[in-house]
């Protein structure tokens, strides 16, 4: 039975990322009593680097208020490990003598996983518990991580329309999402009536056009006074660009380790707000990023996201001990289970955010999104209905 256990958090932190690393280490206790648990300090760098925290004998209190607490207590990375980092990977777990490895993270994560699995030939149980707000992840109903950031979203949105009320105008809220469209989604979760907003919802899945944007955006104005967009910044444009790419010379993108373009900033909001200086003149319009606040915002950490997150890590050392693969979360019987899937079906995948939740010629969700988004982000509020 494994020995070591290495953990380690990849990616974008979240609201619960920290309560998948408790329920592994409480549970490898329970397991394992007499094994050593060594926590990566940020993601595979760590161990490449032999920069470890010993997790062995923290106690449980202690452990228990970070899992409570958002962003990645070990430190992340964007790292994305070629076959020659991921040789310098399993040298440091060797050196560690480490039997299982459990990485916390998305489906860049699990590719890391899969590509180490291959390369260690069973020598190490190599184990991907998900995580990721961007809720992307193949085999996976939703991810840890997810509920709590659409619980964000659908409360901004929500609070934003109410303010548009009052003082109508546009307001266009650009959310995180670089090629699924679920979070921007969430937006509408907690929209009551046909007059709610966002009324109009833009996702990387359907492409995005600026005059039929400014089309649109009349058309509600005509009908509402006001006007609630929400907007994926992975939104593309016909010929399947990033829209990002239209607006920014090509000299001055901005890419990541992974080699992915910088979608959100000043450039994206300055490129709606020209589009509708331009295309609606003299009407009181706002543009914002949402930017990294949905993702690990501590005022909206929601319990059942938190829980799933803990029982994540619990079963990922299960995983470990029946020799690796990918903690999927599943949606059976009216319930969430945990299932154990190959990291090959998970492994530098993504999974979009299905055609028939939106309407087929409307930028809004279908009753089956809808139903998709409330089981999951319920509404907490009853809103007095404004006069206006």
């Amino acid at each position: 039975m494994p020995s070591t256990f290495v953990i380690a958090q990849g990616g974008g932190p979240t609201a619960v990322i920290n309560q998948t690393m408790a329920g592994a280490v409480l549970e490898i206790r329970r397991r394992h009593p007499k094994a050593r648990v060594l926590g990566s300090r940020h993601g595979v760098r760590g161990i490449r680097d032999g920069d470890y925290v010993d997790l062995t004998d923290i106690a449980e209190e202690q452990l228990l208020r970070i899992a409570a607490t958002p962003g990645a207590a070990l430190g992340s990375t964007r790292d994305k490990p070629d076959a020659a980092y991921c040789d310098l990977v399993l040298e440091g777990l060797k050196k560690a003598d480490a039997q299982a490895f459990i990485y916390i993270g998305g489906n860049d994560t699990a590719g890391t996983q899969q590509i180490l699995t291959e390369a260690a030939k069973g020598s190490i149980a190599f184990v991907h518990a998900p995580k990721t707000i961007d809720n992307d992840l193949e085999e996976n109903d939703h991810t840890p991580g997810f509920i709590s950031a659409a619980e964000f979203v659908a409360g901004a949105f929500l609070s934003v329309d109410l303010d548009f009320r009052a003082l109508p105008g546009i307001y266009v809220g650009i959310v995180m999402g670089r090629h699924a469209g679920f979070l921007t989604a969430a937006a509408a979760a907690w929209r009551d009536e046909d007059t709610d907003g966002p009324h109009l919802i833009y996702v990387p899945e359907r492409a995005f056009s600026v005059p039929r944007f400014i089309d649109e955006v009349k058309e509600t104005l005509a009908r509402h006074r006001r006007c609630v967009v929400a907007v994926s910044e992975g939104v593309s444009t016909a010929d399947g660009k990033a829209l990002v790419e239209s607006i920014v010379p090509a000299d001055k993108l901005e890419r990541d380790a992974h080699g992915n373009l910088k979608l959100s900033g000043s450039d994206l909001s300055r490129a709606f707000e020209n589009a509708l200086a331009e295309g609606l003149p003299g009407k009181r319009a706002r543009v914002d990023a949402l930017g990294y606040m949905p993702r690990g915002y501590i005022g909206a950490v929601n319990a059942v996201d938190a829980q799933e997150a803990f029982d994540a890590g619990v079963f990922a050392i299960d995983a470990a001990d029946k020799g690796g693969g990918s903690v999927a979360l599943k949606y059976e019987g009216g319930k969430t289970v945990l299932k154990l899937v190959p990291l090959a079906n998970v492994a530098g995948k993504t999974r979009h955010m299905p055609d028939d939740y939106m309407l087929p010629d409307v930028n809004h969700l279908s009753e089956k999104g809808m139903d998709y988004l409330r089981r999951l982000v319920p509404g907490r509020f009853k809103i007095g209905r404004p006069f206006v």
